[in-house]
């Protein structure tokens, strides 16, 4: 091969693999403890400005100033949620852009994973990149002492094993590759593809109170409740309940980070909102995800 062709060949194939590097490079950022709204508008922010390529795929932790219930974006509101009962919790009440069931944010750890639409992750189904997340999230449980295992559905036999019990709850039942420890849940995720990227965000049980979340859902009849309440014992469980000691937030950080970096080929470093992502996100927060149009549009 000529001297010059060889060159062009070489500095084409460094070109490729710096890009695939720049692919596989993540932001962290810990935003800490918001309210509902900011941080829905949080997430929604970042997936436009890593859409727009003006900020690099983002790994973001965070917690919640109340306790929230986040509604998926297709569940019926005022037929699914007591509102009184939120109130008179003085808990929130917030709508994700994600599908998904009801989820009670308060004793968790909440991740959001956002690239823009040419990344391998969103250019490739939406099972493989569930699946490749969840090896992350399983090596962050790994490093609390829990030892979790991706579930697929894609066997009917299997599916059967995890069919919901039709309650509102997230944490009913997985969906695909999710993480079970002993055949139950403990983490929820969803995944939407908007804006030009793809957003995956979920909860990571640090504890649970599934009375606190079922006083939150309607019902049919009291009968009902108690028969999905006991059902759900099967289905879901906390670090703590498996480990019997607390989690700290920030220990539970420090274990996720290092649990993608390692469950993906991934290579993370430290970062920071930017101003601008978050004045697009207080307005969010204000304009949509505080807004009762946008909670009770269905």
């Amino acid at each position: 091969m000529p001297y010059q062709s060889c060159l062009r060949q070489l500095s084409t194939q460094h070109i490729l693999m710096s890009k695939a590097q720049d692919m596989w490079s993540f932001r962290v950022i810990d935003t800490g403890v918001a309210d509902a709204a900011l941080n829905m508008g949080l997430d929604e922010a970042i997936l436009l400005h890593v859409a727009a390529h003006s900020v690099p795929p983002t790994i973001r932790f965070y917690g919640w100033s109340r306790p929230t219930v986040s509604l998926g974006y297709f569940q019926r509101a005022r037929k699914e949620i007591d509102e009184e009962a939120i109130r008179a919790r003085d808990y929130r009440l917030v709508r994700r852009m994600t599908g998904g069931r009801a989820v009670l944010h308060d004793r968790e750890l909440t991740y959001s994973v956002i690239v823009p639409g040419d990344h391998p992750l969103a250019e490739s189904s939406v099972i493989e990149s569930y699946r490749l997340l969840s090896q992350g999230l399983r090596d962050g449980f790994l490093n609390l002492g829990v030892e979790a295992k991706l579930v697929s559905l894609a066997d009917e036999d299997e599916k059967a094993k995890y069919e919901s019990s039709g309650s509102a709850a997230c944490f009913d039942s997985p969906s695909w590759y999710e993480l079970v420890v002993g055949g139950k849940k403990i983490a929820g995720s969803a995944q939407v593809r908007a804006h030009g990227g793809l957003l995956q965000h979920g909860a990571l049980l640090l504890d649970l109170d599934a009375d606190d979340l079922f006083s939150l859902l309607r019902f049919r009849s009291e009968e009902d409740r108690a028969r999905l309440r006991t059902d759900f014992d099967e289905r879901a469980v906390s670090v703590r309940q498996l480990t019997g000691r607390e989690v700290t937030y920030q220990e539970a950080a420090a274990a996720f980070t290092s649990g993608f970096a390692t469950g993906l080929p991934a290579i993370l470093h430290p970062g920071s909102i930017t101003p601008e992502e978050m004045s697009r996100a207080e307005d969010l927060a204000q304009s949509k995800y505080a807004d009762d149009t946008w909670t009770f549009r269905r």
